[in-house]
């Protein structure tokens, strides 16, 4: 639970004053009050990161995303604001560790790689494959395979928050989001993401939906999760990075029909 700093007015006048008045000194204290957000979502997501990685550079990072939110939310859509904004601030965090390159290109190659077989075997085979199917598609021992998965995990922790379409913000990882009110000309793409999603994710293993729904709806580490799941740590982050890999590739076959539809 984020206890926000205590403030004279309510958060609900302070975004009165913000939205509807303009008033600069309203924004500063709304993102005075929610600066603990950001460090909570930083230090969530430095455990899961490189030790090379500084936690400073996260809230840095985040700070730019909590601003961002304050600026773009509406608070008359009765979403709650830390939801919204602690999406912008891991996007915003992904930025920057993305803009300062903390993802070796060797290492994006194997993820790529990885997703490609993921999709083009899946799609021939119409069921989830196997690490040893897997592993004989890319020429290498099924050892060697996943521990090209533990390589990329912390590409693909990133690489699930890449955009559906170049041009635009909507991330595949936004679509695992409960969010009300959306404009009218997204209803449909995104009630047919949605449902693709779904049915990729039914598609993975049980721990590999287990994986999935602990670290992105229930929001634990993947040192946590090791924990809950009794495996190992490194056993985790094969199951999250296979996890996401196989749900990038399902949605990466919709790329052509919405690039048609824009």
């Amino acid at each position: 639970m984020i206890h926000q700093k205590p403030n004279a007015r309510s958060n609900d006048e302070l975004w009165q004053e913000w939205k509807l008045e303009r008033r600069h000194e309203a924004k500063q204290a709304l993102i005075e009050s929610y600066v603990p957000l950001v460090e909570y979502v930083a230090s969530r997501m430095a455990v899961n990161l490189p030790k090379s990685v500084s936690k400073e550079d996260l809230i840095g990072f985040g700070a730019m995303g909590l601003i961002d939110a304050v600026d773009k939310f509406d608070y008359k859509r009765g979403l709650q604001f830390e939801t919204y904004a602690s999406w912008r601030i891991r996007g915003a965090i992904i930025d920057g560790l993305r803009q300062n390159d903390w993802v070796p290109r060797s290492v994006r190659e194997k993820a790529r790689r990885v997703e490609e077989a993921y999709q083009k075997l899946e799609q021939q085979r119409m069921r989830s494959v196997t690490d040893e199917e897997m592993a004989a598609y890319l020429n290498m021992k099924e050892s060697e395979f996943r521990q090209v998965l533990q390589e990329i995990s912390f590409a693909s922790l990133c690489s699930f928050d890449d955009p559906i379409k170049d041009e635009e913000s909507e991330t595949r990882l936004s679509l695992m989001v409960d969010e009300k009110a959306k404009n009218p000309e997204y209803t449909v793409n995104e009630l047919f993401l949605k449902e693709t999603l779904a049915k990729a994710i039914d598609k993975l293993t049980e721990k590999e939906r287990t994986v999935v729904s602990l670290f992105y709806y229930e929001e634990l580490s993947l040192s946590e999760i090791a924990e809950v799941m009794s495996l190992s740590p490194s056993r985790i982050s094969q199951l999250h990075s296979k996890a996401i890999l196989r749900l990038r590739g399902a949605l990466g076959r919709l790329k052509p029909q919405l690039m048609e539809g824009s």
